[in-house]
């Protein structure tokens, strides 16, 4: 079955999709900075910041960033007076790190902390590759001491019917056409198709607040291409 964009179903990764993602992240870290620029128009660079300016910590603040990729965030973090951890399961991504900040191979759901030591945690455009994402909030709120803030970037659909459609044609056609000439065919072909992976919105905001945040909250970016999510780890 086709869908609108035109792009055929090819199957999401089933069985071990932690291993899945693992091995494709491998596979595009050489050339996923020059994509993200080229392919967001470098709005993601607008975004990482604001994502940065909304956790609303301190300067000196030890915040984790998971899924740190090549380290955009733990540079923006860094800029901002912060103390950046950066934290991946992908080892291409941690070789390809341009970032000064200390970098550890870790599982996002076995965070390398104990409970309640560290101020803050971001997150760039993984959510959707994780298998369940209520044990990645649960793990959150064991790390974080109480008052930390967590912001986590991510993609989202526009809510405006036009916007929404070309968004669809460009994420679903584009993307994986210009990701394959550049980079890695099935990855780019994976990526825009992995957003069926969310839960929608009520669900998402639920799963933070069962899993002990507060003032949790959702910001579209550049007219809800994007989302930026932020909370509070409660008392």
């Amino acid at each position: 079955m086709a869908d609108p964009t035109g792009q055929q179903d090819d199957p999401l990764p089933a069985g071990d999709k932690a291993a899945a993602v693992r091995s494709m992240f491998d596979a595009i870290a050489p050339r996923y900075d020059l994509l993200n620029r080229l392919l967001t128009f470098r709005l993601d660079v607008r975004w990482r910041r604001r994502t940065v300016r909304d956790l609303y910590l301190p300067a000196g603040s030890t915040v984790f960033d998971l899924a740190c990729g090549t380290g955009d965030l733990c540079r923006e973090l860094d800029s901002a007076g912060h103390r950046p951890i950066g934290i991946d399961l992908s080892w291409g991504m941690l070789a390809a790190a341009r970032t000064d900040a200390p970098l550890v191979h870790a599982d996002a759901l076995l965070l390398p902390a104990p409970a309640g030591t560290v101020d803050g945690v971001t997150c760039g455009f993984a959510l959707r590759n994780l298998a369940a994402l209520p044990p990645f909030f649960d793990e959150l709120a064991r790390v974080l001491r109480p008052g930390g803030r967590i912001a986590l970037l991510e993609v989202d659909r526009p809510l405006n019917p036009l916007l929404r459609f070309g968004h669809s044609v460009y994420f679903g056609r584009v993307v994986p056409f210009i990701g394959g000439l550049l980079s890695d065919r099935t990855a780019y072909r994976y990526l825009p198709r992995s957003v069926v992976y969310l839960p929608d919105e009520d669900d998402l905001l639920g799963q933070m607040a069962d899993a002990g945040f507060t003032d949790v909250a959702k910001v579209r970016l550049t007219g809800g291409i994007a989302q930026l999510l932020t909370a509070t780890r409660s008392a």
